[in-house]
């Protein structure tokens, strides 16, 4: 089908910042940002990631911690809970994903697993989102169960369908010896540049038991031709009504394995949540990573990780009165004229 042209990018210039890095150096993140609005309580509630550079000599390096907090502004938050990398004992911990529903939680946590260095995602559940027990976390999707070389960075969006579970899944292909012993030596497949990353989709009943076929046939947003600015990742962050019966993701992309760290937005467009097409073949919409918006009071909250002059990442929001042509409510906005 169809979709109408590519819509005006946000202006983010009057953003807030919400987490600083720990330090203001390079390979130091504060981001990976996850949000729900909860409007009964009024309430933002937000999933994040601290990241240190590999090596760092004061403490556990890589994504060492997770947190969810909670905010009555959107802007400042405190953190409800906390996980560290070695809870897990895993070498890396990246996106979670939290949903409220059944009057409870459901937090997906995606991390390095120890017995063989690929990327997985568990499940938790809690009646509330600080009391959430990592003895009671259960396997979702792991590169056994999807035939991949590994799958991270959750996004749930429930439907009257079910619970979707969007998450990048590292492609399996044929290995050379060399190639095999090198792809999970380093506990992190993605910046090998072994194999691409697309987003790959399964759907849950509860958010617990999710059913895709394996492989390449649950893939649903591919990546761009080689040579393209997101021939190697198209990592699906969020994902939002257009306004027109349909759907707008906002996707991460990088052009090879040296932009893993550095991923830019782009965006891309569906009817039916299962097949997606890219609406920025020929560059990125947003100089930004893991952006995740919600509709609350009336504006749209962004949240995203960007980049810093000093190599250093922060996590911001930029409230808005529209994004992506979609106001709040859902509704088209009135279009722009030049």
């Amino acid at each position: 089908m169809p979709h109408p042209a590519l819509p005006a990018a946000p202006d983010l210039g009057a953003s807030h910042l919400v987490r600083a890095p720990e330090r203001p150096e390079p390979g130091y993140w504060a981001g990976c940002p996850g949000v729900r609005y909860e409007p009964d309580l009024d309430r933002f509630l937000l999933t994040y990631r601290e990241r240190r550079p590999r090596g760092a000599t004061h403490g556990p390096d890589r994504g060492w911690r997770c947190a969810v907090a909670e905010s009555t502004d959107g802007i400042a938050f405190r953190d409800l809970w906390s996980v560290r990398r070695d809870e897990l004992d895993s070498p890396s911990m990246e996106r979670l994903a939290l949903l409220p529903r059944d009057g409870g939680y459901l937090l997906h946590l995606s991390h390095v697993d120890p017995a063989d260095n690929r990327w997985r995602v568990d499940a938790l559940r809690a009646d509330a989102p600080e009391s959430f027990d990592l003895a009671t976390r259960t396997p979702v999707l792991t590169a056994a169960t999807t035939g991949t070389e590994g799958v991270k960075d959750p996004y749930l969006l429930e439907t009257d369908a079910g619970v979707h579970l969007f998450a990048t899944v590292s492609r399996a292909r044929p290995f050379t010896p060399e190639e095999q012993d090198r792809a999970h030596a380093d506990a992190d497949i993605h910046t090998t540049g072994l194999t691409v990353q697309p987003t790959a989709l399964a759907v849950s009943p509860d958010g617990l038991r999710f059913t895709a076929p394996p492989g390449r046939a649950a893939e649903a947003l591919d990546v761009g031709p080689a040579g393209a600015w997101d021939g190697y990742e198209s990592r699906i962050t969020t994902v939002l009504p257009d306004g027109r019966g349909g759907w707008l993701a906002l996707y991460d992309g990088s052009a090879d394995a040296a932009g893993n760290y550095e991923e830019r937005c782009g965006l891309a467009a569906s009817t039916d949540l299962r097949d997606w097409h890219r609406l920025t073949p020929d560059g990125p919409w947003l100089d930004i990573r893991y952006a995740d918006l919600v509709p609350a009071r009336g504006r749209w909250y962004l949240y995203y990780e960007q980049s810093r002059p000093d190599g250093a990442h922060e996590l911001r929001v930029a409230v808005l009165d529209e994004f992506a042509g979609v106001r709040p409510d859902g509704t088209p906005a009135a279009p722009h004229h030049a």
